[in-house]
Order: structure tokens, then C-alpha cells, then sequence
């Protein structure tokens, strides 16, 4: 297809996903939209599971390593400082106005745009899967993490976020800690009890203080935040049990599990991650997707903020349409300009590997 038509059809596409509400766990009409989409341009193999919908290149051949191409479709839900319907697309300008525009509607219907300007080529070096995936906004499990099997092995991805089209190559990860320091019970006015509360001050300025011996070159150290604190019930008695949060982000030169014990081995209270499974992700600079943007003048940074990358075990690039600071703000909106963009960028990045 010309550009000029791509373009066109995935403004067309972004307008009816903003106006379907889709919300984590919500996104059925968005995902039929994007099933009827892909079926109008005579993609043959469109696949659904739950809200997910993926598609594999025409000429997939099974021997050859497979670019997931993925962006989510859920969006969170809208700001109250709204000041127009969060639903209604609006192009004022050069800007395109509704919830989930930015973050991260416009990347998802960028991709899929280069994945029709390459469905039909035949001889190429890579298969492409495009994977418009569900519940990324609150890390769900029936989004990306849902599909991944079904999808065969993949041996690069690049996902959609408003990145300015720049490449993150590298995510933190994210681990939150549930801990609890114990002590025994007393009155206060008596000198009874082993008081949790100073137990728990210890091990919460441990976070506070430490650093991990390894840093990473483009995030720096591991960051722990004690976030949440609960203990006591009256004023008169020593509490026997504190508990409180930490919010973890976990650099690309540990896994979430070395982060966890070692924690473990210099604190006194019990450690329980909620979740190990929003990993830290990274992409070589030498990988032949990053050596492309770079070649087209694209910048390499780290990203702070988690994606479905984290739910991948292979190399990935996070690279998308639009500013990740409009990003579940009032009024959001992405520019058609860099919708444009977006999508001349992902084909030129492809035809110098693909």
C-alpha cells in the first residue's frame, strides 16, 4: 500500500478505537474493530484470544526468526480533568483528541500500518506478528502474557509506546515488596514488649541507604521507595507487628529474583514479592533493529516507565508515536504529524532488516 493510504486508514482506525471505550478488561469492541480492520485488508490469518488480536505476514515461514510487532489497546480510565468527551475523536489542527490517543492508540495503528505495507512481501528475512494486545494498563493477565504462547518463538520485539519515536533499550523492571517487621507485644508504660515499629525503622532505612553493587549504565542504581507503613492499634500498647510497602524498580543488570534475595539477605523483616513478573528488559545497541534507528537519527535512552516489555523474555525495543508526558493526562491527544511519522519510521526501520 502507498503511505498516503496507510496514513489515512490508521487515523481512520485510531478514531474508532477512541471512541470505544476500553478500559482494562473492557476492550471487546476495540478488539473487534481491530479483527474487522485487519480483515478488510485481506489478512487472512487473524487470530483472537480474549481481547487480543495477532496476525502473522502473509508468507510466514516457520523456519525464519519472528519481529513481534505489539501495542496495547486498553486505555485507563479518563481523567477527571476532562474538559471535553474523552470519547469523541476530535481533530483540531494538526491534533487528534480522545482517551487512549497518545497512550497508546496511535503507536498500536502506526505498527499495524507497517505490518500491511509488508504483509504481502515475499523472501524476506524475518516473519512479522502483529499482536494488538489487551491489559496492559493495570498488567493483567489475560493481555500480551495471555497470547505469548500461542504466538511460536520470537526473536525480537518492538513495542508501542509514546516514545517520540526514540528507542528505549532498556526498561526497569518492577517488584513490589510486602514486608513485616515482628516484635512482641507490651504496655508502654512498663518496659515490656519488643517494639516492631523500631524493628521496622531499622530495615526501612536499610532501603533507604543501600545500593546494589552493580549500576546500570543507563538507569544507575536499583530504586527502593518505602511507600506504605501500618502498625499499632492504641497508644498504650508496643506493637508485636509493623507492616509496609516498597516499591522496587529493578535495573537491566539484575534479574527481579537477585533483587529479591538480596534484599532478604540484609534485612530482618519478612519479604514477600507480590509479583516477579514485570522483568527489566534491554536490547543490545548492536542489534540490527537499533543500529536502523540509529541510522535514521533516533536517540537510545532508558526508559523509567514499565510496558509489556516486561512480560517478554527476548530482546525488545520500545519505541512509539507521541509523548509519554500526555500519558493519561486531561485532554489527551497525539498529532496526526507524528502518526505520519511514526509510520514511515517503522517501515524504514524494517526494510533495512526485514
Amino acid at each position: 500500500m502507498e503511505m498516503q493510504a496507510l496514513y489515512e486508514d490508521a487515523v481512520a482506525l485510531l478514531r474508532e478505537l477512541i471512541a470505544s471505550p476500553s478500559m482494562s478488561g473492557g476492550e471487546q469492541e476495540a478488539a473487534d474493530k481491530v479483527e474487522r480492520f485487519l480483515m478488510k485488508h485481506d489478512v487472512r490469518n487473524v487470530n483472537r484470544l480474549y481481547n487480543n488480536v495477532w496476525a502473522m505476514n502473509g508468507d510466514y515461514d516457520r523456519r525464519k526468526p519472528t519481529i513481534l510487532l505489539n501495542s496495547h489497546l486498553d486505555t485507563v480510565k479518563p481523567n477527571p480533568g476532562y474538559t471535553r468527551n474523552p470519547f469523541e475523536p476530535a481533530v483540531e489542527g494538526d491534533r487528534l483528541y480522545g482517551l487512549g490517543s497518545n497512550d497508546a492508540g496511535a503507536s498500536g495503528v502506526s505498527l499495524a500500518a507497517a505490518f500491511l505495507h509488508f504483509y504481502r512481501r515475499r523472501e524476506m528475512k524475518y516473519n512479522l506478528c502483529l499482536a494488538l494486545t489487551a491489559e496492559e494498563e493495570n498488567s493483567g493477565r489475560k493481555g500480551l502474557e495471555a497470547v505469548l504462547p500461542q504466538l511460536g518463538p520470537l526473536e525480537v520485539a518492538i513495542v508501542g509506546e509514546p516514545t517520540r519515536m526514540q528507542m528505549a533499550v532498556a526498561e526497569r523492571g518492577l517488584v513490589v515488596l510486602d514486608c513485616v517487621a515482628r516484635g512482641k507485644a507490651g504496655h508502654a508504660a512498663r518496659e515490656e514488649g519488643d517494639n516492631a515499629i523500631y524493628r521496622a525503622m531499622r530495615d526501612i532505612e536499610w532501603f533507604r541507604t543501600y545500593r546494589f553493587p552493580r549500576e546500570s549504565d543507563l538507569f544507575g542504581k536499583v530504586k527502593m521507595s518505602v511507600t506504605v507503613i501500618s502498625a499499632g492499634s492504641q497508644h498504650n500498647v508496643i506493637p508485636a507487628e509493623c507492616r509496609f510497602t516498597v516499591d522496587v524498580r529493578v535495573t537491566d543488570r539484575y534479574t527481579n529474583q537477585e533483587v529479591v534475595e538480596e534484599i532478604r539477605r540484609h534485612v530482618t523483616s519478612e519479604v514477600t514479592p507480590r509479583s516477579l513478573r514485570l522483568k527489566p528488559s534491554s536490547i543490545s545497541p548492536d542489534h540490527p533493529l537499533v543500529a536502523a534507528g540509529t541510522r535514521l537519527g533516533r536517540m537510545c535512552y532508558g526508559s523509567p516507565t514499565t510496558s509489556d516489555q516486561t512480560l517478554l523474555d527476548i530482546p525488545s525495543l520500545k519505541m512509539g508515536v507521541g509523548d509519554s508526558a500526555r500519558s493519561h493526562s486531561a485532554d489527551e491527544y497525539v498529532l496526526l504529524s507524528e502518526i505520519r511519522e511514526g509510520i514511515e519510521l517503522y517501515v524504514k526501520m524494517l526494510n533495512e532488516i526485514v
